[in-house]
């Protein structure tokens, strides 16, 4: 079976060439072949065998038994392929090459030569396909897909870019989904290129139970800046227009500095959640952010405005207002002496609410002096002074009192800190015991000049909270008077990679704390013992405990476990969080009480299934669960998953959505 091909190369010098030998020419072009003989008078090539030809592009023909012409104008052969990728090819009987378009009559198109024991998992044939080396595109006609030889589906014409091309203007493929709400979904995306660094992506989504809805994603990169958008709009059947839209641009200003611009917004509080883009967000956050960086400083600004999405409830606290401006800057000197340095923080805080406000100004100053003892002690010195002054309109203060006015506060303290890590290694393990206490003291002040609601929800005791300057979250609370912090660490390392770590503290508050929520751990005096237990042998087990046991009889308050237990294909994922509640010193309330928890399996090399969850034990309730069934062939993928969510709130009640997701793998890009 003979095929023409036409493509254009001149020929220079050409040897004699033995099995196995290359044949340069100038553009440059190659032919290797199992046998070359070249006629001097003619100035034409045969080839015996396999024949492989790669032109200037670096696009590869295979055939058999070839004959070129003088000026490798025409060229004729057996079992002719043109390769466009490692696995893509086309093969046809009649093979022509006019100007920039590459012609194949009666063709098979496939990119999955040799991934398979089983034959090609998806092939096209069709009456013609053209491909444009210009555009790099490939035109196919009357095309039918077949897959492992079985034809699946027709169309009359389909293009697609070839596996050179990164980015190519066309519909991608649709994907389907159902919910128990609007039906089912039907999702057509239009990917358009602007360049090989700015895109976007429209999609038109049809609902069989409600309005169509459309989403927009757009990107674009700069050499000092990436910028994100992304949104959808539709106007419902009960007449109302609901959107969302996201924004994220980061711009480089230097080697120094760094500008963030973001935008969250939406019609209401819960557009985001029955269309299903709700990723647990409590609120939304627009504002700005200016980064300067330095060697030994930095510096960052920023505002935000809020938009809640949470019903009230009573059980949280809402961001109080929007922030303008929100300014921290920190700066470390060299070591004064030895490894002595000196910090220096400040920070400054608008915020303005419901007919409220507040600025507050910070100054912080901190010296910090580290030295290592004999037989290994470690000790670490500190002084520190704050001043801070506070401006308050209409602000609640901590005694339910609204205030007017100005307030200051001077807030002298330090702290010194020891710790004696002692070390024992045997042929697999390396056990460390460190022993660890620190005592900070500090102005004991009058808990009336703080406000209320500002940056900080109070405190809740755990090993993280052990060992710091201010135990409370946030900078308006802070702690008064002195108090010290103890513990035990144990560790233990082995060769293989192994790792367990032990610790077990506590905190003792020699003044009256001021009032503190009765499940934080705290008390006058000594507190709740915290600690932790973390476990990892990198590679089938990854878990770690915190725990808060009672002062008095050691019964459990508090306990988080995460877990992975696995590979990265067959795994477990847990995470449990339990604590004891009380409404005051005489009565407990519900318990919290919830369960996180996901599995993979993979059921051969190419199916898997996923499954996720997480249940209210109090409640006795799946908030929500999420699984579905994968397949990942080399050449293609499909997956049909589902997602519920229990939630209700205003308009939205607990929703099942199913989706159905196939594409084309080429050259190991998604399509």
């Amino acid at each position: 079976m003979k095929s023409n091909f036409t493509f254009f190369m001149f020929l220079v010098v050409i040897p004699v060439a033995a099995h196995g030998m290359a044949v340069d020419v100038n553009e440059p072009k190659t032919i290797t072949a199992d046998k070359i003989e070249y006629d001097v008078n003619s100035k034409t090539i045969k080839t015996s065998g396999n024949t492989e030809i790669v032109n200037k592009s670096g696009q590869r023909m295979t055939l058999t038994d070839s004959y070129l012409t003088q000026g490798g104008k025409n060229l004729s052969g057996s079992d002719i392929k043109i390769w466009l990728g490692n696995h893509v090819y086309i093969e046809s009987d009649d093979i022509t090459h006019s100007g920039d378009d590459t012609i194949a009559l009666d063709a098979t198109f496939t990119a999955c030569d040799n991934c398979d024991e089983y034959g090609d998992a998806w092939k096209i044939s069709t009456s013609k396909i053209v491909h444009d080396n210009n555009d790099h595109t490939i035109t196919f006609y009357n095309p039918v897909l077949r897959t492992y030889d079985v034809p699946v589906f027709w169309l009359p014409v389909f293009e697609m870019p070839d596996p050179s091309v990164k980015h190519k203007s066309g519909f991608l493929t649709p994907d389907f989904g159902s919910t128990n709400n609007m039906g089912t979904q039907i999702n057509l995306p239009l990917y358009i290129a602007f360049s090989d660094t700015h895109d976007m992506t429209i999609t038109t989504s049809y609902l069989t139970q409600e309005n169509p809805l459309f989403q927009l994603e757009h990107r674009l990169n700069l050499s000092h800046g990436q910028f994100r958008t992304n949104g959808a709009y539709t106007h419902n059947r009960a007449g109302e227009d609901r959107w969302y839209i996201f924004n994220n641009d980061v711009i480089e200003l230097g080697e120094y500095a760094r500008a963030t611009v973001f935008l969250e917004r939406a019609s209401d509080k819960t557009f985001l959640q029955k269309y299903g883009f709700y990723d647990a967000q409590p609120y939304l956050d627009s504002g700005a952010q200016i980064e300067v960086f330095g060697q030994s400083g930095y510096v960052v600004a920023d505002a935000h405005i809020f938009q809640e999405l949470r019903s009230t409830t009573g059980h949280y606290v809402t961001p109080a207002g929007n922030i303008l401006p929100n300014i921290r800057a920190t700066y470390q000197t060299a070591p004064l002496f030895k490894e002595t340095y000196l910090t220096l923080d400040a920070d400054v805080l608008g915020i303005s609410g419901d007919n409220t406000s507040s600025q507050r100004l910070i100054g912080d100053v901190r010296i910090i002096s580290p030295w290592t003892l004999w037989g290994g002690n470690r000790i670490t010195a500190s002084l520190s002074a704050r001043y801070d002054l506070y401006n308050f309109h209409n602000t609640d203060m901590i005694d339910l009192q609204k205030f007017s006015g100005l307030k200051n506060r001077f807030l002298p303290s330090g702290y010194v800190e020891w710790g004696l890590p002692l070390f024992k290694t045997s042929t697999r393990w390396t056990h460390v015991i460190e022993p660890r206490a620190r005592l900070t003291v500090m102005r004991h002040t009058d808990e009336n000049q703080f406000a209320l609601n500002n940056d900080s929800a109070g405190a809740l005791l755990s090993d993280a909270t052990l060992f710091s300057d201010n135990r409370f979250t946030g900078l308006d609370l802070w702690e008064n008077g002195t108090y010290a912090d103890y513990g035990m660490r144990y560790a233990a390392f082995s060769q293989s990679g192994d790792s367990l770590e032990l610790f077990v503290g506590q905190t003792y508050d020699f003044d009256t704390r001021a009032d503190t929520d009765i499940n934080s751990g705290f008390h006058n005096g000594a507190s709740d013992f915290v600690g932790r237990v973390e476990y990892s042998n990198t590679e089938w087990i990854d878990i770690a405990t915190r725990f808060r046991l009672a002062r008095e009889d050691l019964s459990l308050r508090h306990i988080e476990t995460t877990a992975i237990l696995g590979t990265s294909k067959n795994f477990i994922n847990i995470g449990h969080i339990w604590s004891q509640q009380f409404i005051d010193g005489y009565s407990i309330d519900d318990n919290t009480n919830e369960l996180v928890a996901g599995i993979g399996i993979q059921l051969t090399g190419r199916w898997s299934v996923r499954f996720n969850a997480i249940y209210n034990i109090t409640n006795e309730k799946f908030q929500r669960h999420s699984g579905g069934i994968y397949y990942n062939h080399p050449c293609y993928y499909f997956g049909i998953g589902y997602h519920h969510d229990s939630a209700v709130k205003e308009d939205y009640v607990g929703n099942t959505t199913l989706q159905f997701k196939f594409g084309m793998s080429i050259d190991g890009q998604k399509y």
